[in-house]
């Protein structure tokens, strides 16, 4: 069955956040809302709402020398960048320049960077951008790919989190919980709307989702 999609009755300036609710796998765990970031990654105009309101978050507080886009946020990526290095905008990252770089996944499921990007990774502040997050798994590989490189995490954020913050890392995010009280999130060996019976509608990632 394709799943119900509807926007939930908050707006964060022209943002808004389109979910599905139902019965959801994901790589990491079970979760009964898809949270569809689609049109966000995907379109220039949204891309840059969601730019817009993260920076206003981010510029006071955040030195930021590159954005790792991870679940395809580049297009978000480019708009922050853009928008943090504004000339005149009230940011301490004004006037500078910052780069961007995209995940890259080995055939073992671990991030890589090539030699000749170490240098946007090595003694910089690297800001985590990621379309939603739920377990905090995508997050943690981030954190220990930057490490690994020797880079600075300076902070993580997203449109939705589940989470307010990972590994004492604080997450900025447009919408969280509060706008989705009943969102949850299961061990897929512990998920309890496997154990009532109810079927997977869907296997999703940070493509999209497959119905079943």
């Amino acid at each position: 069955m394709e799943p119900k999609f509807f926007n939930i009755p908050v707006c964060v300036g022209d943002v808004t956040l389109r979910v599905a609710k139902g019965h959801f796998a994901t790589r990491n765990s079970h979760i009964n809302y898809f949270i569809d970031v689609t049109r966000q990654q995907s379109c220039l105009q949204e891309a840059d709402a969601v730019a817009q309101q993260l920076a206003q978050r981010i510029k006071s507080s955040m030195m930021v020398d590159t954005i790792l886009c991870m679940d395809g946020t580049r297009v978000i990526g480019t708009c922050l960048a853009r928008q943090l290095a504004q000339s005149g905008f009230s940011s301490v990252n004004a006037g500078k320049e910052i780069y961007l770089l995209r995940e890259n996944v080995s055939s073992d499921g671990k991030l890589i960077f090539r030699d000749n990007a170490r240098f946007m990774l090595e003694g910089k502040n690297i800001l985590i951008l990621l379309a939603s997050i739920t377990t905090g798994g995508t997050v943690e590989k981030g954190m220990r790919c930057v490490s690994y490189y020797g880079g600075n995490v300076a902070g993580v954020a997203s449109i939705y989190s589940h989470l307010s913050e990972v590994d004492g890392v604080p997450v900025i995010s447009l919408f969280n919980t509060a706008d989705l009280p009943d969102y949850a999130s299961y061990a897929s060996d512990k998920c309890p709307l496997c154990q009532q019976g109810q079927e997977v509608d869907a296997v999703v990632d940070k493509y999209g989702y497959s119905k079943l």
